[in-house]
Protein backbone atom coordinates (compact mmCIF):
# COMPACT_ATOMS: atom_id res chain seq x y z
CA UNK A 1 0.00 0.00 0.00
CA UNK A 2 2.92 2.54 1.21
CA UNK A 3 4.31 1.68 -2.66
CA UNK A 4 1.60 1.96 -4.22
CA UNK A 5 0.63 5.46 -2.92
CA UNK A 6 4.31 6.63 -3.10
CA UNK A 7 4.57 5.91 -6.59
CA UNK A 8 1.30 7.83 -7.36
CA UNK A 9 2.24 10.62 -5.38
CA UNK A 10 6.14 10.84 -7.42
CA UNK A 11 4.41 10.64 -10.82
CA UNK A 12 1.79 13.34 -9.95
CA UNK A 13 4.18 15.73 -8.90
CA UNK A 14 6.29 15.11 -11.58
CA UNK A 15 3.94 16.62 -13.94
CA UNK A 16 3.47 19.78 -11.56
CA UNK A 17 3.44 21.37 -8.19
CA UNK A 18 0.47 19.52 -6.52
CA UNK A 19 0.80 19.85 -2.71
CA UNK A 20 -2.70 21.13 -1.67
CA UNK A 21 -4.39 21.72 1.76
CA UNK A 22 -7.88 21.05 0.98
CA UNK A 23 -8.95 17.53 -1.07
CA UNK A 24 -12.63 17.88 -2.61
CA UNK A 25 -14.16 14.92 -4.49
CA UNK A 26 -17.14 15.70 -6.53
CA UNK A 27 -20.38 13.13 -6.79
CA UNK A 28 -22.33 12.75 -9.77
CA UNK A 29 -23.53 15.71 -11.81
CA UNK A 30 -21.84 18.21 -9.18
CA UNK A 31 -18.68 18.88 -11.84
CA UNK A 32 -19.78 22.68 -12.04
CA UNK A 33 -17.47 23.32 -8.88
CA UNK A 34 -14.77 22.77 -10.97
CA UNK A 35 -15.29 25.91 -13.17
CA UNK A 36 -14.44 28.05 -10.42
CA UNK A 37 -11.22 26.94 -9.57
CA UNK A 38 -7.66 28.59 -11.02
CA UNK A 39 -6.55 25.29 -12.67
CA UNK A 40 -2.64 24.33 -12.79
CA UNK A 41 -2.87 21.00 -14.26
CA UNK A 42 -4.94 17.86 -14.16
CA UNK A 43 -4.41 14.25 -15.08
CA UNK A 44 -6.82 11.53 -16.44
CA UNK A 45 -7.27 8.67 -13.56
CA UNK A 46 -6.29 6.46 -16.05
CA UNK A 47 -2.83 7.85 -16.38
CA UNK A 48 -2.35 7.87 -12.62
CA UNK A 49 -0.64 5.01 -11.10
CA UNK A 50 -2.99 2.41 -9.53
CA UNK A 51 -5.75 4.81 -9.66
CA UNK A 52 -8.96 3.22 -10.75
CA UNK A 53 -10.95 4.36 -13.58
CA UNK A 54 -14.20 5.51 -13.28
CA UNK A 55 -16.74 3.72 -15.09
CA UNK A 56 -19.42 6.07 -14.41
CA UNK A 57 -21.38 8.25 -17.45
CA UNK A 58 -21.63 11.28 -15.53
CA UNK A 59 -18.34 11.12 -14.04
CA UNK A 60 -15.44 12.85 -15.42
CA UNK A 61 -12.81 11.01 -14.30
CA UNK A 62 -9.63 13.52 -13.71
CA UNK A 63 -7.84 14.87 -10.87
CA UNK A 64 -7.68 18.73 -10.99
CA UNK A 65 -5.28 20.70 -9.11
CA UNK A 66 -4.89 24.57 -8.51
CA UNK A 67 -6.00 27.47 -6.70
CA UNK A 68 -10.02 27.89 -4.99
CA UNK A 69 -10.86 31.06 -2.93
CA UNK A 70 -6.80 31.37 -1.86
CA UNK A 71 -6.26 28.03 -1.34
CA UNK A 72 -4.39 25.20 -3.10
CA UNK A 73 -6.90 22.55 -3.88
CA UNK A 74 -6.78 19.18 -5.26
CA UNK A 75 -10.48 17.93 -6.81
CA UNK A 76 -11.28 14.89 -7.94
CA UNK A 77 -14.25 15.53 -10.66
CA UNK A 78 -15.90 11.80 -10.31
CA UNK A 79 -15.60 9.08 -7.66
CA UNK A 80 -15.22 5.45 -7.48
CA UNK A 81 -18.05 3.14 -6.34
CA UNK A 82 -18.48 -0.31 -4.89
CA UNK A 83 -20.38 -1.30 -7.43
CA UNK A 84 -18.39 -0.69 -10.39
CA UNK A 85 -16.40 -3.77 -9.02
CA UNK A 86 -13.73 -2.37 -7.45
CA UNK A 87 -12.60 -2.94 -3.53
CA UNK A 88 -13.26 -0.46 -1.23
CA UNK A 89 -9.21 0.10 -1.14
CA UNK A 90 -9.47 0.62 -4.52
CA UNK A 91 -12.20 2.83 -4.38
CA UNK A 92 -10.60 5.14 -1.26
CA UNK A 93 -6.68 5.38 -3.04
CA UNK A 94 -7.09 8.70 -4.01
CA UNK A 95 -8.05 9.76 -0.44
CA UNK A 96 -4.92 8.27 0.35
CA UNK A 97 -2.91 10.03 -1.99
CA UNK A 98 -4.14 13.36 -1.33
CA UNK A 99 -3.36 13.07 2.34
CA UNK A 100 0.81 12.08 1.21
CA UNK A 101 -0.11 15.43 -1.18
CA UNK A 102 -0.27 17.54 1.73
CA UNK A 103 -4.48 17.53 2.38
CA UNK A 104 -5.55 18.48 5.73
CA UNK A 105 -9.16 19.40 4.47
CA UNK A 106 -11.49 16.92 3.00
CA UNK A 107 -14.11 18.15 1.50
CA UNK A 108 -16.89 15.20 -0.16
CA UNK A 109 -20.50 15.51 -1.86
CA UNK A 110 -22.50 13.09 -3.43
CA UNK A 111 -26.35 12.59 -5.12
CA UNK A 112 -28.76 10.92 -2.82
CA UNK A 113 -32.37 9.62 -2.19
CA UNK A 114 -34.17 11.60 0.98
CA UNK A 115 -35.79 9.10 3.01
CA UNK A 116 -36.70 12.13 5.11
CA UNK A 117 -39.95 12.76 4.34
CA UNK A 118 -39.49 16.55 5.56
CA UNK A 119 -36.85 16.66 2.52
CA UNK A 120 -37.46 18.42 -0.72
CA UNK A 121 -35.94 17.09 -4.00
CA UNK A 122 -32.69 19.76 -5.35
CA UNK A 123 -32.45 20.26 -1.78
CA UNK A 124 -28.70 20.55 0.35
CA UNK A 125 -28.37 18.20 3.54
CA UNK A 126 -25.20 18.58 5.58
CA UNK A 127 -23.87 15.32 7.05
CA UNK A 128 -23.59 15.06 10.46
CA UNK A 129 -22.90 11.24 10.60
CA UNK A 130 -23.52 7.87 8.58
CA UNK A 131 -23.99 4.17 8.96
CA UNK A 132 -22.07 2.39 6.86
CA UNK A 133 -24.28 -1.03 5.10
CA UNK A 134 -21.46 -1.57 2.22
CA UNK A 135 -20.35 -4.86 3.10
CA UNK A 136 -16.94 -4.12 4.49
CA UNK A 137 -14.77 -1.72 5.61
CA UNK A 138 -11.45 0.36 3.75
CA UNK A 139 -9.51 -0.53 6.76
CA UNK A 140 -10.05 -4.34 6.90
CA UNK A 141 -6.38 -5.69 6.48
CA UNK A 142 -3.46 -5.15 7.40
CA UNK A 143 -2.95 -2.15 9.24
CA UNK A 144 0.01 0.49 8.14
CA UNK A 145 0.98 2.62 11.41
CA UNK A 146 2.40 5.06 8.76
CA UNK A 147 -1.14 5.63 7.68
CA UNK A 148 -3.43 5.46 10.74
CA UNK A 149 -4.20 3.79 14.00
CA UNK A 150 -5.23 0.01 14.20
CA UNK A 151 -9.10 1.40 15.34
CA UNK A 152 -9.48 4.74 14.16
CA UNK A 153 -12.30 6.85 16.56
CA UNK A 154 -15.19 7.44 14.51
CA UNK A 155 -17.23 9.48 17.25
CA UNK A 156 -17.35 12.33 15.35
CA UNK A 157 -16.38 11.32 11.68
CA UNK A 158 -17.48 14.92 10.04
CA UNK A 159 -15.85 17.90 12.08
CA UNK A 160 -17.79 19.92 13.84
CA UNK A 161 -16.39 23.10 13.19
CA UNK A 162 -16.16 22.13 9.91
CA UNK A 163 -20.15 21.95 9.92
CA UNK A 164 -21.07 25.22 12.09
CA UNK A 165 -18.85 27.10 8.78
CA UNK A 166 -21.01 25.50 6.44
CA UNK A 167 -24.26 26.22 8.51
CA UNK A 168 -22.45 30.02 8.93
CA UNK A 169 -22.41 30.24 5.64
CA UNK A 170 -25.65 28.58 4.24
CA UNK A 171 -27.18 31.43 6.59
CA UNK A 172 -25.19 34.21 5.56
CA UNK A 173 -26.44 32.87 1.92
CA UNK A 174 -29.65 32.38 2.41
CA UNK A 175 -29.65 28.93 1.69
CA UNK A 176 -31.80 26.48 3.39
CA UNK A 177 -29.89 23.17 4.38
CA UNK A 178 -30.73 20.20 6.17
CA UNK A 179 -28.44 18.18 8.66
CA UNK A 180 -28.77 14.37 8.84
CA UNK A 181 -27.50 11.24 8.71
CA UNK A 182 -26.37 9.37 5.62
CA UNK A 183 -26.58 5.35 4.67
CA UNK A 184 -24.27 3.98 2.03
CA UNK A 185 -26.24 1.20 0.25
CA UNK A 186 -24.34 -0.99 -2.31
CA UNK A 187 -26.27 -0.52 -5.90
CA UNK A 188 -26.12 0.09 -8.46
CA UNK A 189 -29.71 -1.15 -8.22
CA UNK A 190 -31.79 1.69 -6.52
CA UNK A 191 -34.17 0.16 -3.10
CA UNK A 192 -37.15 -1.07 -2.72
CA UNK A 193 -40.25 -0.19 -0.71
CA UNK A 194 -38.89 -2.24 1.78
CA UNK A 195 -35.84 -1.06 1.95
CA UNK A 196 -36.72 2.41 2.21
CA UNK A 197 -38.97 1.45 5.04
CA UNK A 198 -35.74 -0.15 6.36
CA UNK A 199 -33.34 3.04 6.30
CA UNK A 200 -35.92 5.15 7.28
CA UNK A 201 -36.15 2.75 10.87
CA UNK A 202 -32.46 2.76 11.25
CA UNK A 203 -32.20 6.11 11.45
CA UNK A 204 -31.20 7.92 8.04
CA UNK A 205 -32.21 10.57 6.57
CA UNK A 206 -30.58 9.73 2.99
CA UNK A 207 -29.31 7.32 1.43
CA UNK A 208 -26.15 7.05 -1.64
CA UNK A 209 -23.76 5.01 -2.73
CA UNK A 210 -20.83 6.48 -1.93
CA UNK A 211 -19.09 8.66 0.62
CA UNK A 212 -18.50 6.87 3.61
CA UNK A 213 -15.47 4.74 2.17
CA UNK A 214 -13.75 7.45 1.76
CA UNK A 215 -14.81 9.39 5.02
CA UNK A 216 -13.27 6.65 7.18
CA UNK A 217 -9.44 6.48 5.33
CA UNK A 218 -9.91 10.48 5.70
CA UNK A 219 -10.56 9.88 9.18
CA UNK A 220 -8.03 7.09 9.71
CA UNK A 221 -5.31 9.48 8.29
CA UNK A 222 -6.04 11.98 10.03
CA UNK A 223 -8.41 14.28 7.93
CA UNK A 224 -10.82 16.95 8.91
CA UNK A 225 -14.09 15.96 7.05
CA UNK A 226 -17.23 17.74 5.71
CA UNK A 227 -20.17 16.28 3.23
CA UNK A 228 -22.91 17.34 2.01
CA UNK A 229 -25.68 15.35 0.11
CA UNK A 230 -27.67 16.62 -3.04
CA UNK A 231 -31.38 15.15 -2.59
CA UNK A 232 -32.28 14.33 -6.60
CA UNK A 233 -34.78 12.74 -5.16
CA UNK A 234 -37.49 11.53 -2.76
CA UNK A 235 -37.48 7.89 -1.69
CA UNK A 236 -41.13 7.79 0.02
CA UNK A 237 -41.80 3.79 -0.05
CA UNK A 238 -45.76 4.33 0.44
CA UNK A 239 -45.23 6.35 -2.89
CA UNK A 240 -42.60 5.22 -5.10
CA UNK A 241 -42.14 5.89 -8.59
CA UNK A 242 -39.94 4.92 -11.26
CA UNK A 243 -36.57 6.63 -11.32
CA UNK A 244 -36.01 9.52 -13.93
CA UNK A 245 -32.44 9.67 -14.32
CA UNK A 246 -33.20 13.32 -16.19
CA UNK A 247 -35.03 14.60 -13.68
CA UNK A 248 -32.35 13.24 -10.78
CA UNK A 249 -29.42 15.24 -13.08
CA UNK A 250 -32.08 18.45 -13.10
CA UNK A 251 -32.24 18.45 -9.55
CA UNK A 252 -28.48 18.68 -8.86
CA UNK A 253 -27.92 20.85 -11.28
CA UNK A 254 -30.25 22.74 -9.48
CA UNK A 255 -29.00 22.55 -5.81
CA UNK A 256 -25.55 22.85 -7.32
CA UNK A 257 -25.05 26.37 -6.97
CA UNK A 258 -25.89 26.75 -3.46
CA UNK A 259 -23.13 23.60 -2.91
CA UNK A 260 -20.50 25.74 -5.02
CA UNK A 261 -21.10 28.88 -2.53
CA UNK A 262 -20.43 26.82 0.72
CA UNK A 263 -17.61 24.77 -0.53
CA UNK A 264 -15.65 27.90 -2.04
CA UNK A 265 -16.79 29.94 1.19
CA UNK A 266 -15.54 27.01 3.61
CA UNK A 267 -12.23 27.12 1.43
CA UNK A 268 -11.97 30.65 2.05
CA UNK A 269 -12.45 30.02 5.89
CA UNK A 270 -10.02 26.98 6.13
Amino acid sequence: MIRKINEAVEFIRSKGHADAEAGIILGTGLGKLVNEIETDFSLDYKDIPHFAESTVEFHSGKLIFGTLSGKKVVVMNGRFHFYEGYSLQEVTFPVRVMKFLGVKTLLVSNACGAVNPAYKPASLMIIDDHINMLPGNPLIGKNHDKLGPRFPDMSRPYDQELIEKMETIAGENGLTVNKGVYVAWTGPSLETRAEYRFIRTMGADVVGMSTVPEVIVANHMGMKVAAVSVVTDLCDPNNLKPVDIDDILNNAALAEKGLVTIFKKLIERL
